[in-house]
């Protein structure tokens, strides 16, 4: 296998690739099987680019390319036999879609590898899948810019597929991934060809994060500032993690009346700070930190998690059999909650039946957090900021979206925030906001001095506040009193660094370490185009952001 994906890989200072196992737990034949996988969605994509341009796109391929990148993205999917799944399905679709062009009289001959190969045995899947990976590319530039380009897709996959459930869908941004995954291990492209790719995917990106945010409020409403209560009840109860709002609303409509209360975990903290979720009273509040912290939290919580997207950590014995997944995520040997069947809702029967007979949540902590800051409501609080800023009770803002991890480097980012100068103040969405977000609770004039936009899609919402203030303030968006200090961990947050990239935002900080992938020569191009740099130390940073 070879993996480097995510920011904590086997070797750890220098990030350059798990290659026995993942340091996520993933295994090398999942791995393995995984670029297999995006091989044959480039396949789908290669006939369904035919057909778009006939005016006649498949729903089907749309749905499995999305799924199937979405499946691959860190702490998603480590079940083979759903990942080999995946595989078969797009098999299908793409030869489907090759017959239907050929009954409209297209000929074809001399087609690529990934329109063709079938599949026989595992075992000769897994000797191809080797031939197919980042390392097929020879030169390092190129093999560089199609990482960045292939993990933006991942993160453009996911929030996609989060708006696709809500039936929130943009042909346009299919049309990208189709187009942007040909050219990943085209032996054809060159530098200046995939850096517009991935200068685009930055484009992609803020379209498919504003489509998901129309999706999420159209139906729950523009999220407000709420308390979120950290405490528990006495009656047991489900936790639920990942990103899929359509799942917390089932799943609560489900549990009313059962004597069993819902807890959010992770990143689906951010739901509580809809108005829409506020009618359910078995909704309790949050219960423990980000993603890494499951081990304890799972532990300790006695009842049934569920999983509804990536950012699973491989299961315990000590409560494994308490964990179900949903949607793209898998775990060989924990119960999976199968898709939704058209026009009906999904069957949570099954884990709601599991928590009657388990003992309520042991208590971790107590009190509460504020969040709930999406640039709507940021900017209704436009003047007051403007205000403050003008009477000099704040001096900096810090975007500080992103991701958390496990490593012990990520202290940085509590004790950045800890440093900070009491007239500053944290902008954040994502994980990477329990580094801090329980610690730093006071406020400026009624203004929050952690500011939480929710999660890392809604990073789309502090660029939107940034743009929208420089405008009021006529001036351009890198003239704002606004620091980035951007930490990453999978994916999705290289699409937010994209994004931002193409927003025009400059001189971002990133950490802990900045992405290996990233080849010496790509980095300088970044670097000179965009100041992107890497953090160094508490001090040196708030000395020189603060400047």
């Amino acid at each position: 296998m070879f993996c480097n994906q995510c920011q904590e890989t086997v070797v750890s200072k220098q990030n350059k690739g798990c290659t026995m196992t993942g340091v996520c737990g993933k295994k090398g034949d999942v791995a393995d099987l995984q670029d297999l996988m995006i091989h044959s969605i480039r396949g789908v994509s290669y006939f369904q680019v035919m057909k778009r341009e006939r005016n006649d796109s498949a729903d089907d391929a749309n749905k499995i390319v999305t799924e199937a990148l979405f499946a691959t993205i860190t702490n998603a999917n480590f079940d083979k036999s759903r990942i080999l799944d995946f595989t078969h399905r797009a098999l299908v679709i793409r030869d489907r879609m090759k017959n239907e062009l050929e009954a409209e009289g297209m000929k074809f001959k001399d087609l690529p590898d990934h329109a063709t190969w079938v599949h026989t045995t595992d075992k000769d899947a897994l000797i191809k899948a080797h031939n197919v990976g980042h390392l097929s590319i020879e030169n390092e530039d190129i093999r560089s810019l199609s990482t960045l380009l292939l993990f933006g897709l991942k993160g453009i996959a996911a929030y996609a597929e989060h708006a696709y459930t809500l039936d929130k869908e943009d042909e346009s941004i299919f049309e990208f991934m189709n187009r942007a995954l040909l050219a990943y291990r085209d032996p054809e492209a060159d530098m200046d060809s995939l850096l517009g790719l991935v200068m685009e995917c930055g484009e992609v990106g803020v379209k498919t994060m504003a489509l998901l945010d129309e999706a999420n409020t159209s139906k729950y409403g523009v999220p407000t500032p709420h308390k979120v209560n950290l405490g528990v009840r006495d009656n047991p109860g489900i936790l639920i993690s990942g990103h899929d709002l359509l799942d917390l609303e089932e799943l609560l409509e489900q549990t009313k009346g059962t004597g069993v209360d819902i807890y959010t975990h992770g990143e689906m903290l951010p739901a509580n700070y809809y108005p829409f979720f506020e009618k359910y009273d078995n909704i309790v509040g949050n219960y423990g930190g980000s993603w890494w912290n499951q081990v304890r939290d799972f532990d300790t919580f006695n009842g049934p998690a569920l999983l509804t997207t990536n950012c699973l950590v491989p299961p315990l014995a000590s409560y494994k059999d308490r964990v179900y997944t949903t949607n793209t995520v898998g775990f060989e040997g924990v119960t999976h909650i199968p898709d939704r069947e058209s026009g009906k809702t999904k069957d949570f029967s099954a884990i709601i039946e599991h928590a009657k007979k388990c003992d309520p949540p042991t208590e971790i902590e107590t009190g509460e957090i504020v969040g709930g800051f999406n640039y709507r409501t940021l900017l209704e609080l436009k003047d007051k900021v403007l205000a403050a800023v003008q009477a000099g009770k704040i001096k900096k803002f810090f975007v500080m979206a992103g991701c958390d991890g496990r490593h012990k480097s990520r202290e940085y980012y509590t004790e950045f925030a800890k440093a900070l100068p009491k007239d500053a103040v944290i902008l954040t969405a994502g994980c990477a906001k329990y580094r801090y977000n329980k610690i730093i609770t006071d406020d400026i004039d009624g203004i929050p001095r952690v500011i939480d936009a929710g999660q890392c899609n809604d990073s789309y919402s502090l660029a939107v506040f940034a743009i929208k203030l420089a405008e009021e303030l006529g001036v351009g968006v890198n003239d704002l009193p606004i620091e980035y200090n951007i930490a990453w961990y999978e994916q999705k947050a290289v699409l937010v660094l994209l994004a931002l990239l193409h927003l025009g935002v400059k001189n971002i900080h990133l950490g802990p370490t900045l992405p290996a992938f990233v080849s010496p020569n790509v980095l300088n191009v970044l670097v000179d185009k965009f100041d992107l740099g890497p953090i160094s130390t508490v001090e040196q940073d708030i000395s020189k952001m603060m400047a």
